[in-house]
């Protein structure tokens, strides 16, 4: 058997190996599931071990103390800045200065993207990184050595080299992970970035290294600085493999060319595709690819003779706020749009963007009337980015989101831990009404087989229904005649529609789209009350005595049935013969002081209280899933193992090894006709 250290140092060479199949050739070996198996069992005998802790070691990406501030770092090499090339005629005249300067005709350069990110420079020493650096004037930046660990896609250790080296490159923040940063940002109620550019820069710029470690961060390298201990290749594009080889990721993009002609056909193929790329780009760099030629061209002032950046069409552009209108989503959340006066921003013209939500126009202080920024990022609807206050018009006046829904009328609220507003008109509001029938006709909700989202668009789009209770009023032939639909399937849609009107209480609340009523919560509700109007009956005190229902749900919960339109759409659902077996309960009162009273207590007659089932094989009459609900209705708790505290195994066809194992432990065993003669007696006895 391998030592411990053994152990620990194949199971790092092991991850650091699937690393770069993952960070580097996009080609992942294993399962984020076996992946974290691997850590979590280098993290055991690192815990067991610590002596055989190393900096190197992939589970110590993070864990450095916070800084007080930056060190300053001299890197060895400078890190130049590039000369830039807006039109094709300064690329010709940057390639006739360097055929002029070599004295020959034909020149190969490498394209690649220009990544609107930050440059670093990481510092390995045999093979370690030791130091990272951003590129600040380019002869001095600051240290973010802890913050750079927390990046995985930069390896901790080169892959197969033990020589001292400095590795360049970018490091940025995806669209996606942009787009999702600032959604945090919203929940949070903190202020959102600028642009990616901006979030990866302030994300590496954190004292804390785990303040960075929760940001989206990647790398590319694209160069290296100062080497020892390794002959450097003939070839950029051979440079460039030699980093894949090393263990770092480069972008897929980069492409030998040949000459001006093959750089700007490089560069328009690019910019077609700018709106697809997963990364915010800036610009397209040539670089010539004999490294012999970039040592004869040299350097002149801060940027190299043998490379160029050659800048893409802005993506922002400053223009006016016309107006300002709400658009309501599906899920009821108001969002401000500014309407603006068209502007061209990266060859698209322009007359929307987002405004977020009322936090977002506070804090820019957004009116009618202002000159702002906008910007726009790949297919993500265009933002404004600030106001220019300087060209405000006199009689400007701060803008607040309406009160009431502007599709509907219906009452906006906000609740305090969220920065969105919300419709809540539910049932009845048109902008929410195929989400809301998309849910109410789910399989955990009422179950209606064969009314998918294509149905449910058609029938909203031609206003066949306008609320909730509307389905259960169409006419087979009225379905029939919908594209897709013939006689037999609306024929079979109407008989599910007829058997979702028998459902169970929690199925029914959760059903009706409650804001942050899920399933669990339904079913916790269902239960304690017992019936529909007691719970439309009970104030925010009264719910929040229920366990595991907080503030936050109480006020949904009492917001919606306060809404007499949610209360005319739950009795037009009940009038077409929506129904569940409602539950006696009765209130007892708590034997304590009066002064120690914390509220009464619900006592429930469910017959199965107290009792766990366990069900297993294929029920031919009902779905197991129907049969959970109605046990659960009755009381009982179901659950998906077995154990000693197990009442009974309800066993279908093909019950598999749960049956074995029930009857080791003794477990009473039902089988689908004995379950549903329990059901049936226990609805009909202790139904109302």
């Amino acid at each position: 058997m391998n030592s411990i250290p053994q152990q620990i140092q194949d199971l790092r060479q092991l991850i650091n190996e699937h690393n770069y199949y993952y960070y580097v050739l996009d080609n992942p070996r294993i399962s984020d599931r076996d992946y974290d198996q691997l850590m979590r069992k280098l993290e055991s005998l690192e815990q067991r071990y610590p002596e055989w802790v190393t900096l190197d070691s992939p589970t110590q990406r993070v864990g450095a103390a916070p800084l007080s501030e930056f060190a300053e770092v001299i890197h060895k090499i400078p890190m130049l800045s590039l000369a830039n090339a807006f039109t094709d005629q300064e690329v010709a005249d940057f390639e006739q200065r360097i055929r002029e300067r070599l004295k020959i005709q034909s020149i190969e350069y490498v394209a690649e993207p220009k990544l609107d990110g930050l440059a670093v420079n990481l510092q390995y020493e045999q093979g370690k990184l030791v130091k990272a650096a951003t590129r600040g004037d380019g002869q001095r930046g600051e240290e973010v050595t802890n913050n750079v660990r927390t990046i995985a896609s930069i390896p901790l250790r080169l892959r197969g080299a033990t020589i001292d080296v400095e590795v360049r490159g970018e490091i940025f923040i995806s669209k996606t992970g942009f787009l999702q940063l600032n959604q945090q940002q919203l929940a949070n109620g903190q202020r959102l970035f600028a642009n990616p550019r901006n979030a990866a820069a302030g994300s590496l710029r954190q004292l804390d290294a785990q303040a960075t470690a929760s940001r989206p961060l990647s790398f590319l390298a694209y160069s290296v600085g100062a080497i020892q201990g390794h002959l450097l290749p003939e070839c950029h594009d051979q440079l460039l493999q030699q980093l894949k080889d090393w263990g770092f990721p480069v972008s897929h993009l980069c492409q030998t060319v040949q000459g001006i002609i093959g750089c700007l056909a490089y560069y328009r193929q690019l910019l077609g595709q700018r709106d697809q790329l997963p990364f915010e780009i800036d610009g397209v760099v040539y670089k010539v690819n004999r490294l012999a030629y970039q040592q004869q061209l040299a350097s002149v002032s801060r940027a190299p003779r043998w490379a160029i950046a050659h800048k893409l069409p802005s993506q922002e552009a400053s223009t006016q706020i016309l107006a300002i209108e709400v658009q309501v989503g599906r899920t009821g959340v108001l969002t401000p749009v500014a309407r603006l006066a068209p502007v061209s921003v990266g060859g698209v013209t322009i007359t929307n963007a987002t405004l977020h939500n009322q936090d977002e126009i506070n804090r820019k202080d957004l009116r009618v009337g202002d000159t702002v920024i906008v910007r726009r990022a790949g297919e993500v609807i265009p933002e404004v980015v600030e106001v220019l206050l300087d060209k405000r018009p006199v009689g400007t006046v701060a803008y607040s989101i309406p009160k009431q829904c502007p599709v509907c009328g219906a009452e906006v609220t906000r609740v305090a831990e969220e920065a969105s507003a919300r419709c809540t008109g539910g049932l009845s509001c048109a902008a929410q009404r195929k989400q809301s029938l998309q849910h109410f006709a789910s399989r955990r909700a009422l179950d209606i087989q064969g009314l998918g989202e294509k149905l449910i668009e058609q029938v909203v789009d031609k206003s066949l229904i306008k609320t909730l209770a509307d389905i259960y009023q169409l006419t087979t032939a009225q379905w029939a005649s919908l594209e897709r639909m013939g006689e037999k399937s609306a024929r079979n849609l109407q008989r599910a529609l007829e058997k979702s009107k028998t459902t169970s209480l929690a199925r029914f609340l959760y059903g009706l789209g409650i804001r942050d009523v899920g399933e669990v919560t339904a079913q916790v509700l269902a239960e304690h009350f017992g019936q529909l109007s007691s719970l439309m009956e009970a104030d925010e005190a009264t719910l929040q005595q229920i366990p595991d229902i907080g503030p936050v749900v109480a006020q949904q919960v009492v917001t919606f049935f306060r809404q007499a339109h949610n209360v005319a759409v739950i009795q037009q659902l009940q009038a077409h013969g929506v129904n569940w077996p409602e539950t006696r309960i009765k209130v007892a009162v708590p034997l304590v002081p009066e002064e120690e009273k914390k509220g009464e207590t619900v006592l429930s007659l469910q017959p199965l209280t107290g009792q766990t089932f366990v069900l297993t094989g294929t029920l031919s009459s009902l779905t197991r899933e129907a049969a959970k609900v109605r046990l659960q209705a009755l009381g009982a708790k179901v659950t998906g193992s077995l154990s000693k505290k197990t009442d009974y195994l309800v066993v279908g066809d093909n019950p598999g090894s749960k049956l074995e194992k029930a009857q080791d432990l003794g477990i009473s065993l039902l089988d689908e006709q004995g379950l549903l003669a329990l059901l049936e007696s226990l609805e009909r006895d202790f139904s109302l």
